[in-house]
């Protein structure tokens, strides 16, 4: 019989599916506290597509990025679904199905060229299972469960596009220009959605070198250089503004950058691998030893496959140009200029991962005889593990609680995740257990900022106003640029009385960051020490700002009342009780004004 192709939708629409089923559960996770809360919940700036919106995010380095298209689609998510963080995960999940859908394609077009001996159903088969073993993988969960990490999805789907229309552009049967735009406004729009895509151009070289082979003589070698150069010019400007916006992060020494550079790439292969006890955060080290057993093990393995990719090149170019391609594309990530406070990040295989994804399937698919018969049922099985691992893994970003939880069961002894876990029982109203966090926290890392921050607002919630002052001065020591720390000790000082001490804490914060609530609260302390007038201007601009800040305009009517204003205080506490109808305060100060205005008349 012959073999035969089955229809050219049907092998992808099974791709999509598969990886949209086995991320049903992300679709039922809300937003965490692990950037969602800055990013979303507390960031009303990217709420919708207005000109002030788009603005902003065409403007903003917001967490130390410049994501102004993944800011868009973000944007476009509030427009349809509001603050439902489904519709966001939906998002996430449509298009890392979509991305599955172009690795196939990509998968497609290269076993075409490497593989040629291969069937059509063959070759079908084969490009679906390099896109499975990419988009099933458990690794993947964080970059399309997080919500955060829109840019991953959306960036990969630009950068796919890209290097698809690029291939296009070389087939001798296309018009070259067209489809060579197209693929240079899809990297554009890459970079735009995250710089992590910058490696493209280096990518697209080595596949001119295999499978394309465009390098053979110094005619085409410049050819395809001038074909790269408008991509490389991209490359080089979305990485001098990527600097930019994280040169205030503190970085490693050359040494420990090798160091955490060797381990990072040892852990993504080995959680490849064995894809267990994945956790949203792999807590840096405080100190990093260059000679310490992991590093030395992890220089030794990457030296050894290196060597071994290399003595391949020309038996098995095809491993070589894996493996090379998996570096080009996973270095930018690899703590060469570190971003954050990990050492590892599962998101961070997000990119390279499709170079390991064809190099797997093209060796399961060259296999011949009872071998083959037996690796390609394993494979099978493969998926199913990987599909199931997958299910449960995004679980863990069900919401902040199971995420914590999971970090600190593969992570014990990670001070982040305890601070943060601290936070989640703050929220539920467990004060107790919260401190029991922040201070295990803190006995793990004496100098955490945050944490003496939190320490300090738990302890203020149990009237524990003298402890919460010391927390806040340990915060202020540790980082005396902390614009909350700042606001929480001067709300601190004004509860116990001491208003005049309240005001310099105040100003300190809103020269730092300008909080709305920082601001009231400042007002709130002028008022005490009768500088009404003062503090009214400063209510006046937080509602002229924020027309639904509920405790600037109650406030705003409290130092009308003390001015005798009374018609004007009458009518704050009513805008008061159209925000917030169940305002105890605000009714009691509209029938106190209330019922002097009947009097007096």
């Amino acid at each position: 019989m012959k073999d035969s192709a089955p229809p050219a939708w049907l092998v992808p629409l099974l791709v999509a599916t598969l990886t949209f089923v086995a991320f049903l559960p992300a679709l039922e996770a809300g937003f965490v506290t692990w950037d969602d809360d800055k990013n979303f919940l507390a960031n009303p700036s990217y709420r919708g597509l207005g000109a002030a919106q788009l603005g902003w995010m065409w403007t903003t380095f917001h967490l130390g990025h410049y994501v102004p298209l993944t800011w868009m689609s973000l944007g476009l998510d509030y427009s349809l679904w509001g603050m439902k963080p489904g519709g966001y995960h939906l998002t996430n999940v449509a298009l890392h199905s979509a991305n599955a859908v172009l690795v196939y394609a990509l998968a497609r077009r290269i076993f075409a060229r490497t593989l040629p001996s291969l069937a059509p159903l063959a070759l079908a088969l084969a490009s679906a299972l390099a896109a499975l073993l990419f988009s099933l993988h458990p690794l993947r969960v964080e970059s399309v469960a997080w919500v955060t990490e829109r840019r991953d999805v959306l960036s990969m789907l630009f950068a796919l596009s890209s290097a698809l229309c690029y291939l296009r552009s070389t087939d001798d049967d296309a018009p070259t220009a067209p489809w060579y735009a197209l693929s240079l406004g899809l990297f554009a729009c890459a970079l735009l959605s995250k710089a992590t895509s910058l490696t493209l151009p280096a990518l697209l070289l080595i596949l001119n070198a295999h499978p394309l082979r465009r390098l053979g003589t110094a005619s085409q070698r410049r050819a395809v250089m001038l074909e790269l150069a408008s991509f490389v010019l991209l490359s080089v400007a979305t990485s001098v503004l990527t600097l930019v916006a994280l040169q205030r992060l503190p970085q490693l020494g050359p040494f420990e950058k090798v160091a955490v550079s060797s381990y990072s790439l040892a852990f993504y292969l080995w959680k490849t691998i064995v894809p267990e006890n994945l956790a949203p955060l792999y807590a840096m080290p405080a100190a990093i030893d260059p000679l310490a057993l992991r590093y030395l093990a992890s220089y030794a393995l990457v030296v050894a496959l290196s060597a071994g990719a290399w003595l391949a090149r020309r038996r098995w170019p095809g491993v070589t140009t894996a493996w090379v391609a998996f570096l080009v594309a996973i270095l930018p990530l690899l703590g060469l200029v570190q971003n954050g406070p990990q050492i590892a990040a599962d998101r961070y295989t997000y990119f390279a991962a499709p170079a390991l994804a064809l190099l797997a399937a093209g060796a399961i698919v060259s296999l011949r005889g009872p071998l083959g018969e037996i690796t390609t049922g394993a494979a099978a099985f493969v998926l199913v593990a990987l599909g199931f691992l997958t299910w449960r893994q995004a679980g863990v970003w069900h919401d902040s609680s199971t995420l914590w939880t999971q970090v600190l069961r593969v992570e014990p002894h990670s001070a982040i995740a305890r601070n943060n876990m601290g936070n989640v029982l703050f929220l539920d109203r467990r004060i107790n257990d919260a401190i029991d966090h922040y201070r295990r926290a803190l006995a793990v890392a004496p100098n955490y900022a945050e944490a003496h921050n939190n320490l300090g607002v738990a302890l203020s919630k149990q009237g524990n106003l003298a402890g919460a002052i010391a927390a806040y001065q340990r915060a202020v020591a540790a980082n005396p640029a902390s614009a909350e720390a700042h606001a929480n000790w001067g709300t601190a000082l004004d509860a116990i009385g001491r208003p005049d001490e309240s005001l310099e804490h105040f100003r300190i914060a809103l020269s730092l960051e300008g909080n709305a609530d920082t601001q009231v609260n400042y007002g709130n302390a002028l008022v005490k020490i009768g500088q009404v007038d003062s503090a009214i201007r400063l209510y006046k601009e937080v509602a002229l700002r924020h027309p639904d800040h509920v405790e600037a305009h109650l406030n705003w009517g409290v130092a009308l009342a003390r001015q005798g204003k009374l018609a004007e205080a009458v009518g704050q506490f009513r805008l008061t009780l159209a925000l917030k109808p169940e305002s105890p305060e605000a009714l009691e100060y509209l029938a106190r004004l209330v019922e002097i205005q009947r009097t007096a008349r």
